[in-house]
């Protein structure tokens, strides 16, 4: 199959882990001998053509988007769909499929799509709705809401990375669940393998004696991270010798710094920002224990990168996490959501608990070999093809 895939972020330009999961499954879809066409943006010395990896990806040159003006990133959003447009066309025909990742690059797929008459799927990494616990009334989560609305409504399939996305996008948005194909993300163990010296980098955070708590993502509201920072003073009561380290940044940064500082933790623990792979995987490797406190997480990729790194995990049960940790299996713990108590509590026994941490740690690395891209691909291949024969059928039927 020739494959259009659009995207607003891939591989060096990372915003999240959507950049990631659109890279592992086209460089998994040519493995499997497809032909994959990435059009996303591009910037500075990127090429606007290049191989990488077997992917052809094509970026359209745009500024930098804007970062505390909503209003201006949307116009922005608009502007970049044009150009991915413009570049998209210039592909010519042949595509078998016109594949686009979230909200941000909806215009752009459905146009190209119907230019070429072949399916169009999207992947909803995450929905306005779920960020903002639903409050979607009022503009720009209005407007974002009623494109991630008619993007749903308008495809010809819907993929979502859990069984919880696909349930709010059917409730949501009045999406037929026949529509909807829930496709968890994948991970690579190859690729968490750390780079850095452990001990020395591990000597930088926390003394030898101390218990060392990793918390990773954006720095957002939805992530919880303010959760964790609530409940660190009681668990450094209880445990004694504990520091925290957080990696990421976002629009949330001051502000958590803040309450840190309010709290008397900055003595405690350290904000390093956003690090590359490279680092972050270090990270996991160092720590005692990993934190995903999120208060809306469609799956939960840092629980799954955690536990492949060999970070025993503690995680909120809400959304895909469950999924991800799922209950009976004891890979990871589950903390009453959104509850600073349980969460304090929680870390509290896996921190005073050597042997249970070793137990989810073996049973871990056994679970996480399910999230593997080889079978996402085939999944998603599957779709292709069933959308595929559907549209061919449609096209016979028309003309008899």
């Amino acid at each position: 199959m020739r494959i259009l895939t659009l995207s607003w972020e891939y591989p060096p330009i990372v915003e999240g882990g959507l950049a990631r999961h659109v890279r592992k499954l086209s460089e998994q879809l040519v493995r499997d001998g497809h032909e994959v066409h990435v059009v996303t943006r591009g910037g500075g010395r990127l090429e606007s053509v290049e191989d990488r990896h077997g992917v052809v990806v094509h970026r359209v040159r745009e500024p930098e988007f804007p970062k505390d003006d909503l209003d201006a990133f949307i116009a922005w959003v608009e502007h970049m769909n044009e150009d991915m447009l413009a570049a998209g066309a210039e592909l010519g025909g042949g595509f078998d499929v016109v594949h686009s990742h979230d909200w941000l690059v909806a215009s752009a797929g459905r146009s190209l799509a119907r230019r070429r008459r072949v399916p169009w799927l999207v992947t909803v990494h995450a929905t306005e709705y779920g960020r903002h616990q639903g409050w979607v009334d009022k503009h720009p989560q209005s407007h974002i809401h009623g494109v991630e609305r008619r993007m749903a409504r308008g495809a010809d399939h819907v993929i979502t990375c859990s069984h919880f996305m696909r349930e709010q996008v059917a409730d949501v948005f009045g999406v037929a669940r026949a529509r909807i194909s829930a496709i968890p993300n994948g991970i690579d163990p190859s690729d968490l393998q750390p780079v850095a010296d452990l001990p020395r980098l591990r000597a930088k955070f926390a003394a030898p004696d101390e218990k060392l708590v990793l918390l990773v993502g954006r720095l957002v509201y939805e992530k919880g991270f303010h959760l964790a920072l609530d409940a660190l003073p009681g668990l450094i009561r209880r445990v004694g010798k504990v520091r925290f380290l957080i990696a990421g940044s976002g629009t949330a940064e001051a502000e958590l710094k803040e309450q840190a500082e309010r709290l008397g933790l900055m003595e405690h623990g350290t904000f390093v920002g956003w690090t590359g792979d490279d680092v972050l995987h270090s990270l996991y490797r160092i720590a005692d224990l990993c934190l995903v406190p999120s208060i809306y997480e469609p799956f939960g990729l840092v629980a799954l990168e955690a536990m492949a790194s060999g970070c025993p995990t503690i995680v909120a049960d809400t959304g895909g996490l469950r999924e991800v940790v799922p209950r009976g299996r004891r890979v990871g713990l589950r903390f009453r959501a959104s509850s600073v108590r349980s969460l304090e509590r929680m870390a509290q026994q896996l921190l005073t608990d050597d042997a249970l941490r070793e137990r989810l740690v073996a049973e871990a690395s056994e679970h996480v070999l399910r999230f593997d891209w080889a079978e996402v691909a085939r999944e998603t291949t599957g779709v292709y093809g069933r959308l595929i024969a559907s549209r061919r059928r449609l096209r016979r039927a028309a003309t008899t």
